[in-house]
């Protein structure tokens, strides 16, 4: 096999695992702080590259701006239905929550298909990304090295500001021990809402980063959200860095096993959960408390 083809679906697999770190570092954090299993997360995702589409076709504003505004709409979007919808089931099973985010998952597509049809629309690559980089092994789309090297940017900066900063600190404490933080005087409700929302942002960062990759359609989501778990579960529920570790390794261990073994290339990432589940039940850098 030439070096080159083995390099390009290593650096495949990178761009899958930059959206799969983008999406799970979002559920991630919704979880680890608020203990919500949102499956409504593949949905806003879906909204972040229809965002992108309609900000392009309604109002000429370009790839760079959407990058900074469509995650910031469906950030709010997400704060509206934490405060009107999610917010009242915190005190029962989670099941229900589970059941709720499953519900607006199927609203939300079924509204994007009724406006924008099941077959997706187009969004073209910027003009200041297109071409293609030599990295001496392989020739490899500027594009694509964009979104691996934002997406390691973006998981970086999260980390940072939630376990270095004096911010994260007050934020983990307010949703991992509300009592005992309300008791410190510190007001906790302020900050579930926007931690909801923060989460939302990142799925919505990831569609857009998606949309001039892939055909923007109603169900883009869907494909995705089933592996992302999986992925959250392999990282260690509610882990910051295990879910970006574990990001990109199901995807270049997914693209490597299309290479070399393309009928178990889908069934990898759960083969591969099992066999961390039955080594590390709490994921590879989960709380054994937590699990």
């Amino acid at each position: 096999m030439e070096p080159s083809v083995l390099f390009l679906h290593v650096f495949n697999g990178l761009v899958n695992g930059a959206f799969y770190a983008l999406l799970s570092l979002g559920l991630a954090v919704i979880f680890g702080m608020l203990r919500v299993v949102n499956f409504m997360h593949g949905a806003l995702y879906m909204l972040g590259a229809f965002g992108a589409y309609i900000l392009l076709q309604e109002a000429g504003i370009g790839f760079g701006l959407a990058l900074l505004l469509a995650p910031l709409l469906v950030g709010l979007l997400g704060m509206l239905l934490e405060r009107l919808l999610l917010r009242h089931l915190y005190a029962l099973d989670p099941l229900y929550n589970l059941l709720l985010t499953f519900g607006l998952t199927l609203f939300l597509q079924d509204g994007m298909r009724l406006f924008f049809g099941i077959q997706g629309q187009p969004y073209g690559t910027p003009g200041w990304l297109r071409g293609a980089v030599d990295l001496g092994v392989v020739v490899y789309p500027t594009y694509r090295l964009f979104v691996i090297g934002f997406s390691l940017l973006v998981c970086l900066l999260v980390w940072y500001a939630l376990e270095r900063t004096r911010l994260g600190m007050v934020v983990r404490a307010a949703t991992e021990r509300p009592d005992l933080t309300r008791a410190l005087g510190i007001n906790v409700d302020r900050w579930v809402t926007p931690v909801f929302g923060f989460g939302a942002a990142l799925a919505a960062l990831a569609g857009v980063l998606a949309a001039p990759m892939r055909n923007v359609s109603p169900l883009m989501g869907a494909d995705l959200i089933i592996t992302v778990f999986a992925v959250v579960v392999i990282g260690g529920l509610g882990s910051i860095l295990g879910s970006v570790v574990a990001g990109f390794l199901v995807g270049v261990v997914t693209a490597l096993g299309a290479l070399f073994y393309p009928a178990l290339a889908n069934t990898l990432v759960f083969i591969l959960m099992a066999l961390v589940l039955l080594l590390r039940p709490a994921g590879l850098f989960g709380n054994p408390e937590a699990s």
